[in-house]
């Protein structure tokens, strides 16, 4: 069974918050929790990417993506939905 891991992007980053969420998105894949991540448009302001991982993996994934989001200062451009 798969678990679906959601983030709330915001549309109006800077050229280094873009940079860092491809970044965000490219070690996603690389690591092997995730295949592909899906965009979905919420509103004028935000996106969400989505994407689903191995049960057994979503709190390691979920854990990444804080420390993530943590250390490279993306507090007010990205947050973890579910």
């Amino acid at each position: 069974m798969e678990k679906a891991i959601q983030l709330q992007v915001r549309k109006d980053l800077d050229a280094r918050q873009q940079h860092t969420i491809l970044k965000l998105k490219g070690s996603l894949i690389s690591k092997g929790y995730t295949e592909i991540i899906h965009i979905l448009d919420k509103d004028e302001q935000y996106h969400i990417n989505y994407f689903e991982t191995e049960v057994s993996r979503s709190t390691e994934v979920r854990d990444y993506i804080r420390a993530f989001i943590t250390d490279e200062n993306l507090i007010d451009a990205a947050e973890m939905l579910s």
